[in-house]
């Protein structure tokens, strides 16, 4: 079998493509030229360059392919120009897809999010059942995460598009070389930049889980359904006590109201858009995120496609050894962007 998978060199995208590799799939990498290829080094692997906006580009790139690995995406909670992002995770699935069916790939394995799916009101963790709409969606990475998957299930009822989907929750580990915002905030937290937390909780999951997940997906999962790939359930403070135990520093026990860091969120963000560089160290949307508890149930994946997960400590210490490792915790805030073609 021949597997293209997009987004191979970003944090998810990599995981996805050790794996194939792995099990003896070839893979070809869809990347775009000047790309950070770090991530693909000693993997045997073709190399495909082409971006999502360009769809002769997509053609090139599927043909020849059985299999379709969708995960690139742009993954930023704050942006000055937020149509960027609806370009790649919507109109660039949209363009992926068509050419997926334009060339017969048998099967499609698209990554979304958890950040579709609704909440429970009282905090209990959510599955695939638990209602969503647009309206719900906090913030652009949100709104396009749900549009895209939207394009992508009416492909399957219009078009019969072979595609299976996959919703990780908030995964971590090796290879988050941007990093991603949940991995910038293990960074923070191990250098002791983050004092205090907020009254939060994340579905945390080891990245190499989530790659499993997405070849279970492509070997077991039901075209048009969606699985959730999560790990374990931690509220914030969890999260925190956990790194500070791993690099030997007191955890953080100020709590702060939601509102001030709303407040504080507003003025970052004003702050970087009048300075014109770098990002906000605290955004809008991930404020107002912070004020519900994103808990998550991988029961079906579990069922359906004997998905498993390591403790989400495994996830953290591996995390926060890869980062040290490679001199993250001795550097400034860094960016946070996650898009890849």
């Amino acid at each position: 079998m021949r597997a293209l998978v997009t987004g191979a060199s970003g944090f998810i995208g990599s995981a996805v493509l050790r794996r194939l590799v792995g099990a003896g799939v070839e893979v070809a990498a869809l990347v775009r030229r000047g790309s950070d290829l770090r991530n693909l080094d000693g993997l045997a692997c073709e190399l495909r360059h082409g971006d999502l906006a360009d769809p002769a580009s997509l053609a090139a790139a599927v043909s020849g392919c059985e299999a379709l690995f969708h995960v690139a995406a742009d993954y930023r909670l704050w942006v000055p120009e937020p149509e960027g992002i609806y370009r790649t995770n919507v109109e660039g699935t949209r363009n992926l897809m068509i050419a997926a069916l334009a060339a017969r790939v048998s099967r499609v394995v698209y990554t979304s999010s958890v950040a579709t799916l609704g909440l429970m009101a009282d905090g209990s963790p959510a599955d695939e059942t638990t209602p969503s709409a647009l309206a719900d969606m906090i913030g652009h990475y949100k709104r396009s995460k749900f549009l895209a998957e939207e394009e992508v299930r009416e492909l399957v009822r219009k078009e019969g598009l072979p595609a299976v989907i996959v919703n990780p929750s908030a995964p971590i580990g090796p290879g988050d070389v941007r990093p991603t915002p949940t991995g910038r905030m293990i960074v923070e937290a191990a250098s002791g930049r983050m004092p205090a937390y907020v009254d939060t909780g994340l579905n945390v999951v080891h990245v190499d889980d989530v790659a499993l997940g997405h070849l279970l997906a492509y070997e077991r999962g039901r075209v048009g359904e969606r699985y959730i790939l999560g790990g374990d359930d931690m509220s914030l403070r969890q999260i925190l006590e956990e790194v500070a135990r791993l690099v030997g520093r007191p955890a953080p026990r100020v709590r702060l109201p939601h509102n001030l860091v709303l407040a504080i969120a507003y003025a970052a963000e004003a702050f970087a858009r009048i300075a014109g560089r770098g990002e906000p160290i605290a955004t809008v949307d991930g404020a107002r995120l912070a004020k519900k508890f994103m808990y998550f149930k991988s029961d079906k994946a579990k069922r359906e496609l004997g998905y498993g997960w390591r403790p989400a400590a495994q996830a953290i210490a591996d995390a926060v050894e890869w980062f040290r490792a490679r001199g993250y915790l001795e550097r400034g805030r860094g960016g946070s962007r996650a898009s890849s073609p």
